[in-house]
């Protein structure tokens, strides 16, 4: 906000969330869709609009805080099922029935698409939760290590803060790799590269810390992470989860979007009552104080065996290229 200080020490700012996708069914079900259908002359009987076909139209038809281009929609599908009606032989052979397989019929093809929770474990890929002006989103971070000269490589145009936030992860890493099992000089044997996909998007901001941290631990020591947990949180140098702010949303898009664990720092438990009940049901949160506690939730695997593999595919590596080398 470009308002000069002493002004805005004067003001109150109210800060006003979106509506929740609950909220935005329910005011479509009782207020949009009436108001939509008397102004298009669709009778009662000629439309049968589900919730969760109405939850489909808000996922992928919509991207916003309020109901307003959810108006449009709703306008847009009373449209066509009139012209339906006028176009149809006999009112009888209209389905008035409008199924979440049949919107693309009404609405076109997809404008948008939401996270999703991974199917299965991966090496090197963690679930981040980001905060939007639209809502929560989820995060997909991903990570690679190559044998190389410890170099680090970030790319999703990250912003500044983000890209410190890495840097502060890695040394988390590496103050516990040692404990692991690694050898000292591992990290200057090999290269790593954090990607954020949807390179186009902008993305700043430290709270995906502890979601770094897991990813490189993930990778460095070759153990799955858990696809059903997503986590919020940014991390100090000595492992310290610190709060974040938009828990609201994140927990939201973590529902969403079939996550059923969320890690969260310990210090925003408070902020949980704001959360509807429902979504306290449905998901597992686990607040955390230090991110060993969230290597323990999120990391699925022997972390000591695996590294122990690690090394001894390093050392066997090591032994083939002094052996091409002798040879020649």
């Amino acid at each position: 906000m470009n308002i000069p200080a002493p002004l805005l020490d004067r003001m109150e700012i109210i800060r006003i969330p979106g509506y929740t996708e609950e909220e935005k069914v329910n005011i479509c079900e009782r207020y949009l869709l009436p108001k939509q259908m008397k102004k298009n002359g669709v009778k009662q009987n000629e439309l049968d609009l589900p919730r969760e076909t109405l939850s489909e139209v808000i996922r992928y038809y919509t991207r916003e805080a309020g109901v307003r281009g959810l108006e449009r929609e709703m306008a847009k599908l009373c449209r066509k099922v009139v012209k339906e009606q006028v176009t149809s032989k006999t009112k009888d052979s209209v389905n008035a029935l409008i199924t979440p397989e049949r919107i693309e019929d009404y609405l076109g093809v997809k404008k948008f698409r939401y996270g999703l929770a991974e199917e299965d474990n991966q090496v090197g890929q963690v679930t981040g939760l980001a905060w939007t002006s639209v809502g929560g989103e989820l995060l997909s971070i991903e990570s690679v290590i190559t044998p190389g000269k410890g170099r680090i490589v970030k790319t999703g145009s990250l912003g500044d803060v983000m890209q410190e936030s890495i840097q502060a992860a890695l040394t988390v890493v590496k103050g516990r790799a040692e404990g692991f099992g690694l050898p000292a000089d591992f990290f200057e044997s090999h290269d790593l590269h954090i990607h954020v996909p949807e390179g186009a998007t902008p993305k700043d901001g430290p709270s995906a810390g502890i979601a770094m941290v897991t990813a490189l631990m993930s990778v460095i020591t070759n153990t799955e992470i858990r696809a059903d947990v997503a986590m919020t949180g940014e991390v100090t140098l000595r492992g310290k989860v610190l709060p974040i702010g938009g828990l609201k949303e994140k927990l939201l898009a973590a529902h969403r979007g079939g996550i059923k664990t969320v890690i969260i720092p310990d210090e925003n438990e408070r902020d949980l009552k704001e959360i509807p009940e429902n979504i306290k049901k449905e998901l597992e949160i686990r607040p955390v104080k230090w991110v060993d506690e969230v290597l323990d939730v999120a990391l699925s695997g022997n972390i000591a065996k695996n590294v122990a593999s690690v090394i001894e595919k390093q050392a066997a590596t090591q032994q083939n290229q002094q052996g091409r080398l002798s040879t020649h």
